[in-house]
């Protein structure tokens, strides 16, 4: 089944939100009003009632039955101030609460903090660093994770594959790079993946020799010592992890090489031009980045996405929520 087809299946009927921050975006207008149409989920505005109407009218979008909420006029604004502040511990006053929620991504997390939505997508407008900062300091990382990483699905056809960390770390050490790797291989199975991990390199099992390389080879140790359930090898070159006769040729006896469908790279860097080599040059789709590690879903958007990409977003972002 379609991968879309199998998590709308499983989100049906659920009565899960999605709260959209950017509300007068044309693009998260349009993707919200085809959410709230084929019933899928319910999807929240944040913005200026009139603003985002008005958007709405002009792009002939239909959002009658959305939610719209407005910062500004928000009848339970001094209860999220109170819980904010506790939240923050003291690291932010009430004088500067009140300043920070009027900011729609900082007050669009609130909304999930406080359950009155299952999620978040923002990024059409905004910067990873406009959406992951406020997850970050309100939702905070799940119980067992240090950090957060950023994955994309990858497919085409009947393929799928997982790719990260593409979106958040810029150069994780061993220990760093074993969490984002066990992120992954639970990421990959709400998304019908059977997660086969590789821990990707320059190097194969030893063929070549350096901090890099050493670094992969620890994470991969520490990787299977963190949950040793997971079908999970390294360090493996692209090729060894692909593509089956490499493999047994270069990582023989190996129950990942050649099966691999889950790909850690090793930085940010690499991650990054992999995703984009295989969308743009291997005609793949990519899906994210999708945050991993967080307590409750948020996700990120590319701001050069469109409005298939947000619909897409808000799907596997539900999907999170269950």
């Amino acid at each position: 089944m379609d991968l879309f087809e199998s998590l709308k299946n499983k989100i049906d009927g659920k009565n899960l939100t999605i709260v959209f921050p950017e509300g007068t975006e044309k693009r998260i207008l349009g993707a919200a009003s085809r959410l709230k149409k084929d019933g899928i989920l319910e999807p929240i505005l944040i913005g200026n009632q009139s603003e985002v109407s008005k958007v709405a009218t002009s792009e002939n979008f239909d959002i009658s039955g959305i939610e719209i909420i407005d910062p500004e006029n928000y009848d339970d604004f001094d209860n999220m101030v109170d819980s904010f502040v506790e939240r923050r511990k003291d690291k932010n006053t009430k004088e500067q609460a009140l300043e920070m929620l009027k900011d729609n991504n900082y007050f669009g997390t609130m909304l999930v903090y406080m359950g009155k939505a299952d999620g978040m997508v923002s990024g059409a407008v905004h910067s990873t660093g406009d959406t992951v900062r406020p997850a970050l300091q309100i939702i905070k990382t799940a119980p067992g994770s240090s950090r957060i990483s950023g994955s994309f699905i990858v497919q085409k056809d009947d393929e799928r594959y997982l790719f990260a960390d593409c979106a958040i770390n810029i150069n994780p050490n061993a220990q760093e790079l074993a969490e984002i790797a066990i992120q992954s291989a639970k990421e990959a199975e709400l998304f019908d993946i059977e997660p086969k991990v590789a821990m990707l390199s320059f190097s194969t099992k030893g063929s070549a020799k350096s901090e890099e390389v050493e670094k992969v080879a620890e994470a991969t140790k520490i990787a299977q010592e963190l949950d040793s359930t997971v079908p999970l090898d390294g360090e493996l070159q692209f090729d060894a992890a692909f593509v089956k006769s490499v493999g047994e040729q270069k990582a023989p006896g190996s129950e990942v090489a050649g099966h691999a469908n889950v790909f850690i790279f090793p930085d940010l860097q690499s991650g990054n031009i992999g995703y984009k080599i295989a969308q743009r040059l291997g005609g793949y789709e990519a899906i994210g980045p999708i945050l991993q590690g967080l307590n409750k879903p948020v996700s990120d958007l590319s701001r050069g996405c469109n409005e298939e990409d947000v619909y897409k977003s808000a799907i596997l972002t539900a999907s999170q929520a269950l």
